[in-house]
């Protein structure tokens, strides 16, 4: 082996993936070698910046480890972006997906890099001033707009999933997922599951979803006169079923949690960031979808979130999980389910 040779992150061997590329896309690359980084922030697919000294791409690639190949679908994700990069919804360009393992130890796939931020705290949008964070998440609401708005049988996704049935089967998922992972009393959870049950509402027709709609999910570009979205990124979770799944989650991200020094942050605090109320009332008037079962689907993302913060709370427990913020991940649980119950009470 070269002692000049490149040496890439972890999960990355640069040579191998140069060596694939040069085969698969002839003329990609410059002459030189590559250099790549870890993007930090992400919370299940590993993520790199590759350059070759002059353009700069994206790879995606499962965890160091993993097992459940399906939980890290990595064709998934490229066939949703692939299909999404013709519509209005802004996507990174997706330049190719490799399922040989033999290349990287892991399926993996390349896109363009995409110039923009991930807002993941209030701290962090708070500069950009009232004005232009309203503008920012109304844009958010906008998206998801357009990303419900594309037919999927006209992008070659009609088989993307199963939307009969949806709810039913996310609440049951969710339920087992709790089961799997609680080593404690939570007094309410199994109240609140059971009454998202018991009033399971009528899904609209299916469309596109994201699965993890936030503003930390997408880049905001700021460099030009008007804030804009670049990308929506991270569909590991998407599928077909109930847009309003979507919006359920960001109306439960628009609220604020008033913790301090919460581990689990939103942006919601910002000065001007727009209340729940509005982002409702903005996806209705541009939907024209009837979101008067609004409440069920925000207490369904309490509920949801809830059970993967004890299932981290338990893997903490059980020395499986270290870092900061971790041990009170615990304390936020019962605060979700809270939240659960009473936003599901106003239904």
């Amino acid at each position: 082996m070269s002692q000049d040779r490149p040496l890439g992150p972890p999960g990355l061997d640069l040579d191998r993936l140069r060596g694939h590329l040069d085969r698969e896309r002839p003329g990609l690359l410059a002459a030189g070698p590559l250099t790549a980084r870890l993007i930090e922030g992400g919370r299940s697919n590993l993520t790199y910046a590759v350059t070759d000294g002059t353009a700069r791409w994206v790879v995606r690639r499962p965890p160091l480890g993993h097992v459940l190949a399906t939980a890290h679908d990595m064709r998934r994700e490229h066939r949703v972006i692939s299909a999404l990069h013709t519509t209005d919804v802004p996507v990174p360009r997706p330049v190719l997906l490799c399922e040989d393992e033999e290349v990287l130890g892991a399926p993996f796939y390349v896109m363009e890099f995409v110039a923009g931020t991930p807002y993941r705290t209030a701290e962090q949008l708070a500069p950009l001033g009232p004005e232009r964070t309203r503008a920012a998440v109304l844009g958010l609401v906008d998206t998801l707009v357009d990303l419900h708005a594309v037919d999927p049988e006209a992008v070659g996704l009609g088989d993307f999933g199963r939307p009969e049935g949806f709810l039913d089967r996310q609440l049951r998922r969710w339920g087992k997922q709790l089961d799997a992972s609680r080593g404690r009393d939570l007094p309410g959870i199994e109240e609140l599951h059971a009454a998202l049950g018991r009033s399971l509402p009528t899904s609209p027709a299916p469309t596109v979803v994201h699965g993890d709609y936030r503003l930390d999910n997408v880049l905001l570009d700021t460099s030009g006169e008007a804030d804009r979205i670049a990308a929506v990124l991270d569909w590991e979770m998407s599928t077909l079923g109930d847009p309003l799944t979507d919006l359920g989650l960001l109306v439960m991200y628009s609220v604020r949690l008033d913790v301090p020094e919460s581990p689990v942050s939103t942006t919601a605090g910002a000065p001007g960031h727009p209340d729940p109320a509005e982002l409702i009332e903005r996806y209705a008037a541009r939907s024209g979808r009837d979101v008067s079962a609004v409440a069920w689907y925000t207490a369904f993302a309490w509920f949801k979130l809830a059970v993967i913060l004890e299932g981290i709370h338990y893997r903490y427990t059980l020395g499986q999980t270290v870092g900061a913020g971790f041990d009170r991940i615990g304390d936020l649980v019962p605060v979700f389910i809270e939240h659960g119950l009473t936003t599901l009470s106003q239904a």
